[in-house]
């Protein structure tokens, strides 16, 4: 379990460590990978000593733990903003839009839950059956009354809440591919895609009576 990073009323100090051993285990973790990672590249690169960095974790899979749940938690916050009373077409252009950005302005987290995902999700089974699955169940439920109003096509909604994570996730996980195939101009390329996928899904999700762009 985690040590001082999770005390009640951590001091100052302890906060700033714990957030450097976060950051630096960011790194290391995203880039190696979690078997390839060690706690002595993690503490070399917070700049502490490992036995200073095991008064606040006592193991790789703690800060590893603890750095996915924080993740998970921002991860979530664009499927959070999904608002059952807003138009359905703006709501979900807007969670591409978000989505999109979290992959152009955090490509290390996104690596790194990709990473655990295809681990089988050791770290954070419980997170995904627990807090993930009552979220997208929630929003699903709100875009299902939203197909059952005749406001937007019939629609599987957990197939098209995944699917806007393949599509936007992908533009992290697969820079390297998609720098050869586009260029490395990344903002070009997120704006193209936005404008791509917004009109992409605005059809396909467009009611059968609904003229289509």
């Amino acid at each position: 379990m985690t040590r001082a990073a999770s005390r009640q009323n951590p001091t100052r100090i302890q906060r700033e460590k714990t957030e450097a051993i976060l950051a630096a285990a960011l790194e290391v973790f995203s880039t190696m990978g979690f078997r390839g990672a060690t706690l002595d590249q993690i503490a070399e690169t917070a700049g502490l000593s490992k036995p200073n960095l095991l008064y606040y974790f006592a193991s790789k899979e703690d800060v590893h733990r603890m750095l996915l749940e924080r993740l998970l938690d921002t991860w979530l916050e664009p499927l959070r903003q999904l608002d059952a009373a807003g138009d359905p077409g703006e709501e979900i252009g807007a969670y591409i839009r978000r989505k999109l950005e979290m992959a152009r302005d955090y490509p290390r987290e996104s690596r790194l839950f990709a990473g655990e995902i295809l681990r089988g999700a050791p770290h954070i089974a419980d997170l995904l059956a627990g807090p993930l699955k009552a979220l997208v169940d929630e929003k699903a439920a709100i875009i299902a009354g939203w197909a059952a109003q005749g406001r937007i096509a019939p629609v599987d909604p957990r197939h098209l809440i995944v699917t806007i994570w393949a599509v936007t996730q992908h533009h992290a996980d697969f820079a390297a591919q998609l720098d050869a195939l586009f260029g490395p101009d990344d903002s070009r390329r997120f704006r193209e895609a936005e404008r791509f996928l917004a009109g992409l899904f605005d059809r396909g999700l467009a009611p059968p009576d609904h003229p289509q762009g």
